[in-house]
């Protein structure tokens, strides 16, 4: 394990797989999302039940390549971690392997700060707070 990830484990279920057994591809990107959203809660103390009442973290941009497949039943690793972080968004990147330690899949998300307002109808970038870019600092590599 790298120094300075995120780590967290997640079992590959029934509803994650297509009939021929294997993860269906868009389920992936499910998991990297509860994967962002436990680092929130769980790292930086900022859980997203909290956080959506007046701010929000959306996702920009992706990169992923799919290098293996997962199977119903098989045990993932997930791993997270900071590559940069700006003003009010982040490069943060991914991996999940399998318990044979073969790379499953890989890639890259940059996630974004942002003020949602009142009416819920708009939103713009709004920097972190220096707690939270701290925070999130311990996680980059």
């Amino acid at each position: 394990m790298m120094k300075n990830e995120f780590v967290k484990l997640e079992k590959v279920r029934f509803q994650h797989v297509d009939y021929a057994g294997i993860v269906f591809y868009p389920r992936f990107l499910e998991m990297l999302n509860c994967l962002v959203e436990d680092w929130f809660e769980e790292a930086l103390d900022r859980p997203f039940a909290k956080m959506h009442e007046t701010n929000g973290i959306p996702t920009v941009d992706l990169k992923i390549q799919f290098k293996n497949v997962a199977r119903l039943g098989e045990i993932l690793t997930k791993k997270l971690w900071v590559k940069d972080i700006g003003f009010a968004s982040m490069l943060c990147g991914f991996q999940f392997f399998n318990e044979a330690g073969l790379t499953i899949l890989e890639g890259e998300v940059t996630l974004v700060n942002v003020a949602i307002n009142a009416d819920k109808k708009s939103i713009k970038a709004e920097p972190f707070s220096e707690v939270m870019k701290n925070k999130i600092m311990n996680y980059k590599l």
